[in-house]
């Protein structure tokens, strides 16, 4: 008898794969007994997996729904922040001075170099408060920079291991 179910159960999960998004949120409403908040098919298909799986096999085991009250007792539960709650900004300080001229926190103040070796060579820009200079020519952003030395586009802030690239 269990061999049968499970390959019901095969058969319902390669099911899935070809229903549509929205016939995907009513199964997953009947199954989960919530609505569903996604629209990523992938996402969705993985959460009916799961449970057609568990509800098969029983689902968890009692140590383990015991081991998840304990760490859910120390963590801290809620993952993104509320939807109502705006962001707060900063109304003084070096950064919102910094963001006031329109220049990326990720760039040193104009008159820096800026250095870096690429395939033997080293790759020296001057920073400056309209743009930047790379061998006596000027460029408007690091990535134009970046073209010029790689001769394909590349993130100029990647290239230069400048922050974290937008």
């Amino acid at each position: 008898m269990k061999k049968a179910s499970n390959s019901l159960l095969q058969r319902e999960l390669c099911n899935l794969e070809l229903m549509k998004v929205g016939q995907l949120t009513k199964r997953y409403e009947q199954l989960i007994g919530e609505p569903c908040r996604s629209r990523n098919k992938q996402y969705i298909v993985r959460r009916i997996a799961w449970r057609l799986q568990a509800n098969a096999e029983g689902g968890l085991s009692e140590r383990a729904k015991r081991r998840i009250e304990e760490l859910a007792d120390d963590a801290e539960i809620r993952v993104t922040p509320p939807k109502n709650l705006k962001p707060k900004v900063a109304t003084s300080g070096a950064k919102t001075s910094v963001l006031a001229t329109g220049r990326d926190t990720r760039l040193p103040p104009p008159g820096n170099l800026i250095q870096r070796v690429y395939k033997g060579n080293l790759v020296q820009v001057i920073v400056q408060a309209d743009g930047f200079e790379f061998d006596g020519k000027k460029f408007k952003t690091l990535s134009s920079i970046a073209k010029s030395v790689t001769g394909s586009h590349v993130n100029g802030f990647k290239f230069f291991q400048l922050g974290d690239a937008k």
